[in-house]
């Protein structure tokens, strides 16, 4: 009597497709995938919305009231009234210097009108904007060079370099401007007669000092934290391989650290561009002054009333 043989299939032979292996279950990832997104919905959800009510609500506010008129006194009734829709006349107004004459007609600014101060201040406040950030990212990056290397001190040195960025601008503008002052620290330094407050260009550069001085630690603080994350066994490798300092620093650094510098690069442009109290009182508030910059023109005229103009 014989008997046919059966072969008998191997223990490590891969399952069927769309079948689970044997003693595990089956996950189905198109079911938790989507569930994970929601939670990051909800997660996220509240953040962004807070911030659209903080950030977003302002900026679509100040559009719209830049389409209204400004609020006047009503001659009839004795009390401030709404001013209307005015278009885009307040934009004409600063751009294509239009104002309006006493008789209620539009004429083109002159001498001594506010918005002819408009193109002059948006010049200086952008000369600030790039000379600053320039020297301050320069500076801030060679500030966090020194203090990454380890040295006895380098925590007194970290802190001590953060002391002018913890002043507050205020105090700062004030002691810069006894120290540019005509009988000040920098003129008998250096046994010159610069009118540093009142000659335009010597104003200009006292203010690019005091900023440049007050806000390099923030862009060195922002920077060293960027260099904190570059592995020290990427310099040991590139060291071994007989790379210089020099090729180090356009190899290894500059490119591994390039997003820490963007972030500060762009925090200081947009607090560049928002200066105000700095050339206010070192210098002058008034809107015609050497250093007078967009911010000083918008408080001018909210000043004189001119709200949604502003």
């Amino acid at each position: 009597m014989s008997t046919s043989p059966t072969s008998a299939a191997p223990a490590d032979q891969a399952p069927a497709p769309g079948t689970a292996p044997r003693g595990r279950k089956a996950t189905d990832t198109s079911r938790s995938t989507p569930r994970r997104d929601l939670r990051a919905i909800w997660l996220v959800g509240p953040a962004m919305l807070l911030l659209a009510l903080v950030i977003g609500y302002p900026i679509l506010r100040a559009i719209y009231l830049s389409f209204q008129a400004n609020r006047h006194l009503d001659p009839d009734t004795g009390m401030f009234v709404e001013g209307g829709f005015a278009g885009f006349d307040h934009y004409l107004t600063w751009i294509a210097q239009r104002c309006m004459s006493p008789n209620g007609t539009v004429v083109e600014c002159t001498s001594g009108m506010l918005p002819t101060d408009f193109y002059p201040a948006l010049g200086i406040t952008l000369f600030f904007v790039v000379v600053t950030v320039s020297l301050e990212t320069v500076l801030g990056l060679w500030m966090a060079l020194v203090m990454n290397r380890s040295f006895l001190g380098r925590g007194l040195l970290r802190a001590a370099v953060l002391v002018p960025w913890a002043i507050p601008t205020a105090v700062t503008a004030k002691l810069w401007q006894f120290i540019f002052a005509d009988q000040g620290i920098i003129n008998s330094l250096l046994g010159t007669q610069i009118h540093w407050t009142t000659d335009p260009w010597a104003a200009r550069f006292a203010v690019i000092i005091a900023d440049v001085w007050k806000t390099a630690p923030f862009m060195a603080l922002l920077i060293l934290a960027g260099l904190q994350m570059i592995p020290k066994g990427v310099y040991e490798a590139a060291r071994v391989d007989g790379a210089s300092k020099w090729q180090q620093f356009t190899q290894i650094t500059l490119p591994l650290v390039r997003l820490a510098l963007m972030v500060a690069v762009l925090f200081r442009t947009l607090d560049a561009l928002r200066m105000y109290d700095l050339p206010v009182i070192m210098i002058s508030e008034s809107s015609n002054s050497p250093t007078a910059v967009i911010s000083q023109l918008v408080i001018t005229d909210t000043k004189q009333g001119n709200y949604n103009s502003a």
